[in-house]
């Protein structure tokens, strides 16, 4: 099972124990609501809370997008109801309380309190924090309505202090998440321009010397006839416009303030397989074995540094989260429209521990094959272990 698919399972439970959690506090109130005999006035301001407790599980049950601005006005809503009702309880009582001594509404409490930790992490920020302290208020003064003992307000108390805690929980994750996302932004932008990098240090390299061949032709042609000088000057031409348009675009792909030109660099590609798998080999205690099937010889240049990397990162996710393996296949394969990569490790580590390599190295990575229309995955294999696999289409990139 994927990471994602993991993740939707347990949410999945957890709104199962919910509702079954929330169950069970509705019958205990129902069963000591109906335990003593008040007659249709009673039995109506019993089935009010009631309904406030059902009303409760169309905020706290679903999963909501971050920002919600519909969450917190219905929360705040429902609070308003929730204090309205109890103000008016211990106004019919005189302050004495008119329910069951046995409850105020367990369900609706939890309900509520389930609602400050949805609000919290999930509600607009302007909006929120005034939900949040009314529902938090509405669960402080629902023990009045059973009466103003001090056990009672002692219970309200710990009431609100449970209100606070799942605010501090849902506030908890909301910052976690907010910094993920802002990390793994962060991780996609660098990887964004380190491959406007490689591209510019390829095409400015390649690109250069057509310019230069075609500028030392046309002295040599200056003695062939004259629409041979003319096809050498559109060459010229086409090759100065592909420098100024990579520019162009690796300006837009990198930092603004970062100087127009790269340094020149040897980019590391799948010849260079051999040598990485050796250095795994020299510092791993599974021994890495590279197969190769076809013809890697002029692959573009943006599939073969890819295809590095994605080895890259199989290898080195392999020594850090598998140290029990045995060995560790590399396997890349080229068709006549792909070049399939898969790293695999037979570590037993990957059985018990499914998200194993889905830090900010794959992300970053999946940035990249995503760039190139290809396809990544990374998941525990059929027979245990781990298996990185990527797709990289050929005829697209190339541009056939």
């Amino acid at each position: 099972m994927s990471a994602p698919g993991l993740r939707l399972w347990w949410i999945r439970l957890a709104q199962a124990a919910g509702l079954v959690a929330f169950g069970l506090l509705a019958l205990f109130d129902f069963a000591a609501s109906t335990a003593d005999d008040r007659g249709i006035v009673g039995l109506l301001l019993l089935l009010v809370p009631m309904g406030l407790a059902v009303a409760t599980v169309p905020l706290w049950l679903p999963v909501h997008r971050l920002g919600s601005r519909r969450l917190p006005v219905a929360a705040l809503a429902l609070a308003t109801a929730s204090l309205a009702v109890t103000a008016g309880v211990v106004l019919i009582s005189g302050g004495g309380g008119i329910l069951p001594a046995r409850t105020w509404g367990l369900a609706e409490s939890a309900g509520l309190i389930g609602v400050v930790f949805v609000v919290s992490r999930w509600g607009a920020p302007r909006i929120a924090p005034w939900a949040a302290v009314a529902a938090g208020l509405a669960v402080a003064a629902m023990p009045l309505r059973v009466g103003t003992e001090n056990l009672l307000v002692i219970f309200g108390l710990l009431q609100v202090l449970a209100a606070a805690g799942a605010a501090g929980v849902g506030l908890y994750l909301r910052v976690t998440a907010a910094g993920r996302e802002r990390a793994i932004a962060l991780v996609r932008a660098e990887q964004r321009a380190e491959f406007a990098r490689d591209l510019h240090d390829f095409i400015a390299h390649h690109v250069t010397g057509i310019v230069v061949q075609a500028q030392g032709a046309r002295f040599v042609a200056e003695q062939d006839p004259q629409r041979v000088i003319v096809a050498l000057e559109q060459i010229e031409r086409a090759g100065a416009e592909t420098m100024a348009s990579m520019r162009r675009m690796v300006g837009i792909l990198r930092n603004p303030n970062a100087p127009p030109d790269a340094p020149l660099a040897p980019l590391a590609g799948v010849s260079e397989l051999e040598p990485l798998v050796t250095g795994f080999n020299g510092a791993a205690n599974a021994p890495a074995r590279l197969h190769v099937d076809g013809d890697l010889g002029g692959l573009p240049v943006e599939v073969s540094t890819s295809a590095y990397r994605v080895v890259m990162e199989g290898l080195t996710n392999a020594r850090q989260h598998a140290p029990d393996a045995r060995s560790v296949d590399v396997a890349v394969r080229r068709t006549s429209d792909w070049l399939l990569v898969r790293v695999a490790d037979d570590g037993a580590t990957g059985r018990t521990a499914p998200a194993r390599g889905h830090g900010f190295g794959l992300i970053g990575l999946t940035e990249r094959v995503r760039a190139l229309g290809g396809t990544i995955t990374a998941g525990p294999g059929v027979a245990g272990g781990w298996v990185l696999d990527a797709a990289f289409p050929l005829r697209t990139a190339v541009g056939r």
